[in-house]
């Protein structure tokens, strides 16, 4: 007999599997290899955003800036490699190559996270007030920086980034795996993963016993921010094009990924092994309900109840312990 905690901790992979068998019967299109390399694709990016949101909610907190983050950023590469910088008073402009217009871009998904740590740390702001306004304040930054307009024509060698392919793979995959693996040893194998799970556990008493609350707090919103500006890249490589609205709503099927993932909200719980689960899911899912027609509103409402019945499940098991 299977315990019921083990039913427990493998309950988003045994939802993942339900839901793969049952889109393999209503449609002959999903297991097809050319479908699940392009579901591959399409999680890539929120996979991204999901693992780097992943640490923020294991210490109690929140980042719900990290769609308008993943825009910002990638308006900002793709504004950078289609036109510089430009500073007529000094009769000045710098160009930027492939990889000076993603460092540019990481910088800044960088600096706006480790922004949300400060003022959460400095002010006492709650993380979702905090997060919510970087939220408004990178949507609307991201509308000045493109004047509304998209950035197009970037380049065969940036759109080789979310197009190509290697050994067999997209490369957006290659490089969700490889982020991936830095993470789970980041959680599991060094003292910063411990903080983090001490601060979210209990963060008094983490404190008490020496933890470096502020410091990790500024390390955990960073990276998400970071985590946010490399989406933001694979999108615009992906379209060769940065598109004003980028990432709008992003920030949800991220956390929904975590949530399925048995990530608790209360923090202190829940691994990057489980957000790759949940982050699968809500791929799948998407694709599901794209390939059976179902209309683009329906699927917000499908997506939000499926939100709401992790978060429901998650408290259950709260109660339960």
């Amino acid at each position: 007999m299977i315990s019921s905690s083990i039913l427990k901790k493998s309950q988003s992979l045994i939802a993942l599997l339900l839901l793969m068998i049952v889109l393999s019967i209503v449609t002959d299109k999903f297991l097809t290899a050319g479908n699940l390399w392009n579901v591959l694709r399409q999680i890539s990016v929120n996979m991204c955003l999901s693992i780097g949101m992943t640490l923020v909610i294991l210490t109690a907190g929140i980042d719900l800036s990290v769609g308008a983050v993943l825009g910002l950023s990638g308006a900002i590469c793709a504004g950078l490699l289609k036109s510089g910088i430009s500073i007529p008073a000094m009769d000045l402009w710098i160009g930027f190559t492939v990889l000076g217009a993603i460092v540019a871009a990481i910088t800044v998904g960088t600096a706006l996270g480790l922004f949300n740590g400060w003022v959460i740390t400095r002010f006492s702001v709650p993380p979702f007030v905090a997060t919510l306004s970087m939220l408004t304040v990178a949507r609307g930054l991201t509308f000045l920086y493109t004047q509304g307009q998209p950035i197009s024509d970037l380049g065969a060698n940036f759109e080789k980034i979310g197009a190509a392919w290697f050994l067999g793979v997209p490369v957006p995959v290659w490089i969700s795996a490889l982020f991936i693996l830095v993470f789970y040893v980041l959680t599991t194998k060094t003292s910063l993963g411990r903080f983090i799970y001490a601060i979210g556990g209990n963060e008094k008493a983490a404190q008490v016993s020496g933890v470096p609350i502020q410091k990790v707090k500024w390390i955990v919103y960073a990276l998400s921010g970071a985590m946010a500006a490399i989406g933001g890249v694979l999108v615009t490589s992906r379209l060769n094009s940065a598109q004003p609205n980028a990432g709008i709503n992003y920030e949800l099927d991220a956390i929904a990924a975590i949530v399925i993932g048995g990530t608790s909200l209360s923090g202190g719980q829940g691994s990057v092994k489980g957000t790759i689960i949940g982050a699968i899911l809500i791929g799948v899912l998407n694709n599901g309900l794209v390939l059976l027609n179902v209309s683009p509103f329906w699927q917000q409402v499908v997506k939000g109840l499926v939100i709401l019945l992790a978060v429901i499940v998650d408290k259950m098991n709260q109660k339960a312990k």
